[in-house]
């Protein structure tokens, strides 16, 4: 045998969409985790409802890097249709299960082969006819298990959080995985050389994927009214809002305290959302790409109109259509620039699972205190895999409600207010909101020309003088936007500029360059409009490479408009081919640059 390899390679399960294999492979993700090793789970699967190849890769890494592989060391091999392409992309040296009922010449001698009599221990187990095709999947868990050392109450424990304690289901699962395991221990020797072992480097994390993540900071942040239409990769979250609200947000009568709308169609869950920012609720909407195409026109209103709303868009690969279960970040520029004549939409970027849930109550508090829209830009890779993390925080200050005129301020100022002025010189005027009873409170909300009392003008220097102070607005945005996070090494002369989910991919491409000889310092960019940190490093390196998962470099394009002086330091690394960037992609591409 090989030197053995511990806690250090990557396992893709290899399924038909459809056929009940998530259970299985998030159970081993779990029992992963519950052993204290890093991991990662990265589901690729098909947009049709079932019947198409998927791929579930659990990354497992002693070293805690959690970014998508290019490579597999270990393949479960459950799809005929599938099965020479697994056999060919596995590495040398590797481990090969395979349903031993698919009957294919197995010509590899480079790699260890175990066959998995599937149907014959499945016929063994008490499983009710209608369940056999989805607790076969148990069987890959338990041999799994078995020859590479997952201990087998992780596995039950894991069961027993998907399953919710239900102690049939769990019975059911454990009962076919540990008699698999047991089959396996009589009658396949291990050859290879992978092992896990052990380790406390998952203490005091969680795992959650970050639509969840962000449904709760949302929750946490006052949420009072979501609509929305279904839409992947983005539908989670709202379900997710609509599981957790009932829980969260009644009062000591059992009333709820917020509204779900589930409206027919995206313009209509972006204009209740708007209809409920402007009548005063914390107000949101979420949605991808193809939905966020259509708010358009609403997004310019919102703006105009200057109407608090956050709007979340989990991005997958565009346009049109597109692959609707792949990951992207293609909705950059088309969301900074959204609607039509001069609009600068204020955006968020999380890219950890920690911060969907901070920007999920952090975006009301911004759109509130600027009066206007926030645009909330996950994706695939991020809000619908598992990922470890810190627990969330409870937001660390009171809610922002900006500038807001009640009827005792009303009262002070004598009625005398206007809509739309700024006498605080930040751009932001002060607003009322319906339900006030002072009888100068109302005014007349319009997306057509206004002037600062809100009524109609189409005079042009009141016109240049309203979107200058917008304008304004978005300048004093940079002060309450999220700041850039910046990473150093000593001695970098190059910096790499990312955002989003490139993060965990970026984090060990630096670890790569460092042992090439190659320091690199980071600024994982958090929001637009820039502030002066990413100024600043932008001007103290040499060169700067922006990391980004789109075909143009909308990053890059964003970087050179705001600093054409810079613009000849700026090198794009973009891909746009639907799965998660990794570290040997940015490596190589670097290096290729000249470092």
């Amino acid at each position: 045998m090989s030197k053995k390899i511990i806690n250090d390679f990557s396992i893709t399960v290899s399924t038909v969409n459809g056929s009940g294999s998530q259970t299985a492979n998030t159970t081993i993700l779990r029992a992963l985790f519950k052993m204290g090793i890093p991991v990662s789970g990265k589901n690729l699967f098909p947009s049709n409802i079932q019947g198409q190849p998927t791929w579930y890769t659990i990354r497992v890494n002693k070293n805690g890097f959690t970014a998508r592989c290019e490579e597999h060391e270990i393949v479960v091999a459950m799809n005929p249709n599938s099965f020479m392409q697994d056999l060919a992309g596995l590495l040398p040296g590797g481990i090969f299960f395979y349903n031993n009922d698919f009957k294919y010449n197995i010509t590899r001698n480079d790699i260890y082969v175990y066959p998995m009599p599937v149907n014959e221990i499945i016929r063994t187990q008490e499983i009710p006819p209608n369940l056999r095709d989805l607790v076969a999947n148990m069987v890959y868990v338990g041999i799994l298990a078995q020859i590479i050392g997952i201990d087998l109450v992780n596995i039950c424990q894991a069961l027993d959080f998907h399953f919710k304690g239900k102690r049939t289901s769990v019975d059911l699962n454990f009962n076919t995985a540990k008699a698999s395991a047991e089959w396996a221990a009589m009658n396949l020797e291990k050859k290879d050389p992978y092992y896990l072992e052990p380790m406390t480097k998952t203490n005091d994390l969680i795992m959650a994927d970050g639509n969840t993540a962000a449904a709760l900071g949302a929750i946490y942040g006052g949420v009072q009214f979501v609509a929305w239409y279904p839409i992947t990769p983005a539908s989670s979250l709202a379900e997710a809002m609509n599981h957790f609200l009932p829980m969260l947000r009644r009062d000591e009568n059992g009333k709820d305290s917020f509204a779900v709308v589930q409206a027919e169609d995206e313009l209509a869950a972006i204009g209740m959302a708007i209809g409920a920012g402007w009548a005063g609720l914390r107000s949101m909407t979420t949605t991808s790409g193809p939905g966020l195409s259509l708010m358009t026109e609403f997004a310019g209103l919102a703006y105009y109109t200057e109407v608090p709303v956050v709007i979340w868009n989990v991005q997958r690969l565009g346009p049109s259509t597109g692959l609707p279960t792949r990951t992207s970040q293609g909705d950059l520029t088309f969301t900074h620039f959204m609607g039509h004549g001069d609009t600068e939409q204020l955006i968020l970027l999380p890219g950890t699972v920690s911060e969907c849930f901070e920007f999920g109550w952090k975006a009301f508090d911004i759109a509130e205190r600027l009066q206007t829209p926030v645009f909330v830009l996950s994706d695939l890779e991020l809000g619908m895999n598992q990922w470890m993390t810190t627990p969330f925080k409870y937001p660390d200050s009171p809610m922002d409600r900006g500038k807001v005129l009640w009827e005792e301020d009303l009262e002070r100022l004598k009625g005398n207010w206007k809509r739309y002025l700024d006498i605080d010189g930040d751009g932001i005027s002060y607003r009322t909101i319906p339900g006030n009873r002072h009888p100068k409170s109302a005014y007349f909300l319009r997306g057509t020309g206004h002037n600062e009392t809100a009524n109609y003008s189409e005079d042009a220097s009141v016109w240049k003088a309203m979107m200058e102070r917008l304008k304004k607005k978005y300048q004093t945005a940079r002060k309450y936007v999220p700041k850039p996070i910046i990473s150093r090494m000593r001695g970098a002369k190059i910096g790499i500029v990312a955002y989003g989910s490139t993060d965990p991919a970026v984090k060990e491409a630096r670890h790569l360059l460092k042992l090439a000889n190659i320091n690199s310092n980071f600024l994982r960019l958090r929001s637009l409009p820039f502030t002066n940190d990413t100024k600043d490093f932008i001007e103290h390196h040499n060169k700067i490479y922006i990391i980004e998962m789109n075909r143009d470099g909308q990053l890059h394009q964003l970087l050179k408009i705001e600093y054409p002086k810079q613009a000849i330091k700026l090198f794009s690394i973009a891909s746009s081919d639907g799965l998660p960037a990794t570290a040997k992609w940015i490596t190589d591409a670097i290096i290729k640059e000249g470092g």
